[in-house]
């Protein structure tokens, strides 16, 4: 076995796997789709927590785009720790320790509200999405082993669609709780001590979703570990430490993915983070706050059906060429949002997450066609890119603050051009990994 990676084997291999490689629990696959929504989920939150934070803490966009790069930052920071988590315990004792980490960081929210303090809140997303980090390197691999490798896309796409049901689902109901509570009164109006007891009443909303979320993840987790044995692995051989995995770089085809995985969910990220703001313009949809908040499970709707669609598509149509296709239509729906007015734009704008829909999947897959065994080591340089979602929503807050919300779409524009670039450079399958 190759050093690093993590293999899976079983006495009913599944046909047309590598050795090594099979499961023998057919509901398996449900277990991962669950993993998928719960972190996509929490991952969406971020989009309805920004407005409420920036009017509490009086921030500008580029400053209120932190929340995206301290959760984000856990991706670049922890992506290849969880795999050698995963190397050391397996995928379900490893999804257990993701999850209870997630927990952690939802409690952190009590304290964070409590200290009515900006940086506390930034240091609980951290905590929360090192364990979602850990929960994706097990999760993206995991899907890709259970089934033949030729329908990898297809079935990797059709699981990001539960990721998109859960964003879909949590914006909806996180407004509802947590923009329905918004302040009424001016946070610049008290002072001192008085401004800080303001801050943390008025975040209690944030800390009661929050703390619902950790129940309920603590519940999954239990029954992850009781489910712990229905996969058996085969332990991984010692071999060339945490940086081997960046070896992988050598290879274009790899390189260019994983740039593109950094570029489409900075976009993807940045597009969700302004929806709310960008709604309540009078030029767009003119909404109030709570309103618009609800207008966000449009956007991650859109790309779970898109995904719901790509599982069937992407077994008729070259992968690379619907990668293309699709990052053509968000530049095409990000100009007609920008060059319009009111429910055209507004509309335009929500449209790019049908066109977001098989992005990350295909991504992926066609980025890590030919890893075999090092398909583990693989999926954590790819989770060290998502760290782009720490780095172009603050870059497109900052354009915003010096320009508008409208030209500031520029930034994730010219990450779906290059996106465009990479599905054409790929249409063509990748040769096994020697």
């Amino acid at each position: 076995m190759t050093p690093d990676a993590a293999a899976l084997s079983s006495t009913d291999p599944v046909p047309g796997e590598g050795e090594g490689a099979g499961v023998n629990a057919p509901d398996l696959r449900f277990f991962v789709y669950g993993l998928f929504f719960v972190f996509g989920g929490i991952t969406s939150l971020n989009d309805v927590i920004i407005p409420k934070l920036k009017a509490l803490f009086t921030l500008s966009y580029g400053e209120v785009m932190l929340v995206q790069s301290a959760f984000f930052a856990a991706y670049f920071l922890i992506s290849i720790p969880a795999a050698g988590v995963v190397r050391r315990f397996g995928y379900m004792r490893s999804a257990v320790i993701g999850l209870l980490t997630m927990t952690a960081g939802c409690l952190l929210f009590w304290p964070a509200a409590a200290s009515g303090t900006f940086a506390v809140f930034l240091a609980a997303l951290f905590v929360l999405a090192t364990g979602i980090t850990v929960v994706q390197v097990v999760a993206n691999p995991l899907i890709s082993l259970l089934g033949p490798p030729r329908s990898a896309h297809s079935r990797l796409t059709f699981a990001q669609a539960f990721n998109s049901l859960g964003t879909t689902v949590f914006p909806y109901f996180g407004s509802i709780l947590i923009l329905g509570g918004l302040a009424s009164v001016d946070p610049k109006t008290p002072q001192g001590a008085a401004l800080t007891a303001f801050r943390a009443a008025e975040s209690q909303v944030v800390v009661k979703a929050y703390l619902g979320l950790a129940a309920a993840i603590v519940v999954v987790a239990a029954v992850v570990w009781l489910r712990r044995r229905a996969l058996v692995e085969a332990p991984a051989e010692a071999g060339g430490g945490a940086l081997h995995a960046f070896g992988l770089l050598g290879r274009p085809r790899f390189a260019f993915g994983a740039l593109c995985i950094f570029l489409y969910v900075g976009a993807e990220v940045a597009i969700g983070s302004m929806i709310v703001s960008y709604l309540m313009q009078a030029t767009a949809l003119g909404l109030p706050e709570q309103d618009a908040g609800k207008h966000v499970p449009f956007y991650w709707g859109g790309a779970m059906i898109g995904r719901f669609i790509g599982a069937g598509v992407l077994r008729l149509v070259s992968p690379g060429k619907a990668l293309a296709a699709v990052a053509a239509g968000a530049i095409a729906l990000i100009v007609l949002s920008a060059n319009s007015l009111g429910a055209v734009s507004g509309w335009a704008l929500l449209a790019i997450g049908l066109c977001n829909s098989i992005m990350f999947p295909t991504i992926f897959s066609l980025a890590s066609e030919g890893l075999g065994r090092r398909a583990a080591e693989g999926s954590g340089v790819i989770c060290v890119a998502i760290v782009g979602g720490a780095v172009i929503p603050p870059l497109t807050g900052h354009l915003a603050d010096l320009s508008s919300l409208r030209l500031a779409l520029a930034v994730p524009a010219l990450c779906y051009a290059v996106i465009l670039a990479f599905g054409l450079y790929a249409r063509r399958p990748a040769p096994d990994i020697r």
